[in-house]
């Protein structure tokens, strides 16, 4: 009996310590670790799609079904096949893109896969028709996959006229 017993212990040791080599060797994030990575991402998003134009995007959009964009008050992109179609208009169009994240980059670790990102935005585009300049509010849901960050979604806003901008909240 204490031998069958033994054996038991023994077995659900082995189950509980054995695990893929992938799992030892990638332990999850901490979430300082999520926030310091996530904020890396960010950065390499702005320089990217500053040097590479549009097309960069798509490296950093989930192709996923849970991939969505939303702006201005409206669903812009329902899924990655749409983005992607965008994606290749837009290049057609903008000679060069100079995007900058604000210096606030706000980062709110979910879980060691996921994270909120948030920042103020910059952005000047080179058209064949001249040049736009535009500032608003950007946010998204960041997720750790396949051993990198991508957008599972995000939302753009563009900062309205002077006057028809809301005032932060004061108490």
């Amino acid at each position: 009996m204490r031998h069958r017993f033994s054996l038991g212990l023994l077995a659900l040791a082995l189950i509980a310590f054995a695990r893929p080599a992938s799992a030892q060797q990638h332990s999850p994030m901490s979430a300082q670790e999520v926030e310091r990575s996530a904020r890396a991402f960010m950065q390499t998003v702005s320089h990217d799609v500053t040097q590479q134009g549009p097309t960069a995007w798509r490296k950093f959009f989930s192709h996923g079904p849970r991939f969505f964009m939303a702006s201005g008050g409206h669903l812009v992109f329902p899924d990655y096949p749409s983005a992607d179609k965008a994606i290749n208009n837009l290049a057609a169009t903008i000679k060069h893109i100079d995007l900058t994240w604000g210096s606030d980059v706000r980062v709110d670790p979910l879980s060691p896969t996921l994270a909120v990102v948030a920042t103020p935005w910059h952005e000047v585009r080179t058209m064949a028709s001249g040049r736009v300049d535009d500032s608003g509010f950007f946010t998204g849901t960041v997720e750790y996959m396949d051993g990198r960050w991508q957008f599972r979604d995000v939302h753009w806003s563009v900062a309205g006229p002077a006057e028809a901008k809301a005032k932060p909240v004061t108490q």
